[in-house]
Protein backbone atom coordinates (compact mmCIF):
# COMPACT_ATOMS: atom_id res chain seq x y z
CA UNK A 1 0.00 0.00 0.00
CA UNK A 2 2.75 2.11 0.73
CA UNK A 3 4.97 1.65 -2.07
CA UNK A 4 1.52 1.92 -4.48
CA UNK A 5 1.17 5.47 -2.78
CA UNK A 6 4.79 6.71 -3.85
CA UNK A 7 6.83 6.17 -0.69
CA UNK A 8 9.89 4.45 -0.68
CA UNK A 9 11.68 1.66 1.19
CA UNK A 10 14.87 2.90 2.91
CA UNK A 11 16.08 0.61 5.23
CA UNK A 12 15.58 -2.43 7.96
CA UNK A 13 15.29 -1.01 11.20
CA UNK A 14 16.14 -2.03 14.63
CA UNK A 15 13.92 -4.93 15.68
CA UNK A 16 10.90 -5.49 13.59
CA UNK A 17 10.65 -2.34 11.95
CA UNK A 18 11.52 -0.82 8.62
CA UNK A 19 12.10 2.84 7.92
CA UNK A 20 10.26 4.07 5.00
CA UNK A 21 10.12 7.93 3.45
CA UNK A 22 7.18 10.05 1.77
CA UNK A 23 7.83 12.11 -0.88
CA UNK A 24 4.06 13.14 -0.26
CA UNK A 25 4.73 14.66 3.65
CA UNK A 26 8.20 15.00 2.96
CA UNK A 27 8.61 12.79 6.37
CA UNK A 28 10.34 9.62 7.11
CA UNK A 29 8.42 7.29 9.26
CA UNK A 30 9.13 3.46 10.79
CA UNK A 31 7.18 0.55 9.81
CA UNK A 32 6.20 -2.16 12.18
CA UNK A 33 6.80 -5.82 10.48
CA UNK A 34 3.63 -6.69 12.13
CA UNK A 35 1.01 -4.43 12.58
CA UNK A 36 -1.94 -5.02 14.80
CA UNK A 37 -3.83 -2.17 15.65
CA UNK A 38 -5.69 -0.12 13.21
CA UNK A 39 -4.66 3.03 14.95
CA UNK A 40 -1.35 2.26 14.19
CA UNK A 41 -2.09 1.54 10.67
CA UNK A 42 -3.88 4.43 10.24
CA UNK A 43 -1.40 6.46 11.99
CA UNK A 44 1.68 5.31 9.58
CA UNK A 45 -0.96 6.09 6.69
CA UNK A 46 -1.17 10.02 8.54
CA UNK A 47 2.82 9.93 8.31
CA UNK A 48 3.25 9.01 4.98
CA UNK A 49 0.55 11.80 4.06
CA UNK A 50 -1.82 8.93 2.96
CA UNK A 51 -5.55 9.01 3.91
CA UNK A 52 -7.55 6.80 6.53
CA UNK A 53 -8.07 3.71 5.71
CA UNK A 54 -8.74 1.36 8.83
Amino acid sequence: MLAAAGCVFLRHGKGDHDIWSSPISGRTFTVPVNIQSRHTANKILKDAGLPKAF
